[in-house]
């Protein structure tokens, strides 16, 4: 059995009959703004519909092939780039702050395309200083409309700030802001919802830029959650 994944090639020639068959021909003047929807917001719930479906029918597959199969529904019907309009520069259209957990991958849970994320990530999904500045750049250079701070169920670094175990110095330095959102006796769950609404909270609190944006109107705001088992985002 082949590795599971390497099979596009025998596709290729399949695939290849049906282009052209009801294509839109390619603008002549395409800029890298040329793929932005009209709602930010709109285009990664349509999108995480399409990857919770796939998500749930890999689920329930019971071979390696099936899986691939069902995760292969992905990416068929986004706006794509040539590199020689994206060498000109970037303009996505929603910028994503979320987990460095490995289970968590932007693009794919809300079936974007290269350059339509600008995406930031560290364990636990905290507005570090960095992280602020680079969402400063998003907005104010590359226009992006939209900020979304995205938790995810059975998250380990809020679950490490709810305890009391040793952890290294810097470990305990990316541990704190999430401890500073935290409420005694609550689950792990409304812990890492408190954790990503503290760090949106927090994008305007210590960001003029960014404060001034969402006043202005030219930038939203949301939080949301993603759940591992279903592959579904929920909006905080």
């Amino acid at each position: 059995m082949g590795l599971v994944g390497c099979s596009k090639v025998a596709q290729t020639d399949a695939s290849q009959a049906n282009i052209g068959a009801g294509a839109t021909a390619v603008p002549s003047n395409e800029t890298p703004r040329s793929c932005r929807p009209g709602d930010s917001l709109s285009a990664l719930k349509d999108g995480n519909r399409r990857f919770a479906t796939a998500w749930q029918s890999k689920n329930t597959a019971d071979t390696t092939e099936a899986r691939a199969k069902a995760m292969s529904n992905l990416w068929l019907d986004n706006c794509y780039l040539p590199s020689s309009v994206l060498d000109k520069g970037q303009a996505p259209w929603a910028s994503i702050l979320t987990c460095a957990d490995s289970r968590v991958a932007p693009e794919w849970i809300f079936d974007a395309a290269p350059s339509d994320l600008f995406v930031i990530r560290s364990a636990g999904n905290t507005a570090f200083d960095d992280a602020i500045a680079s969402l400063e750049y998003g907005v104010a250079v590359l226009k992006t409309p939209l900020i979304m701070v995205m938790g995810h169920s059975a998250c380990g670094a809020v679950d490490a700030a709810r305890k009391s175990d040793p952890l290294t110095p810097l470990l305990e330095k990316l541990v704190t802001p999430i401890r500073a959102s935290l409420t005694p006796g609550e689950t792990l769950d409304e812990s890492i919802q408190a954790n990503s609404r503290y760090a949106a909270n927090q994008l305007t609190e210590r960001s003029a830029v960014l404060a001034d944006a969402v006043k202005n109107g030219s930038l939203q705001i949301v939080v949301s959650t993603f759940n591992i088992a279903d592959g579904s985002v929920s909006m905080v």
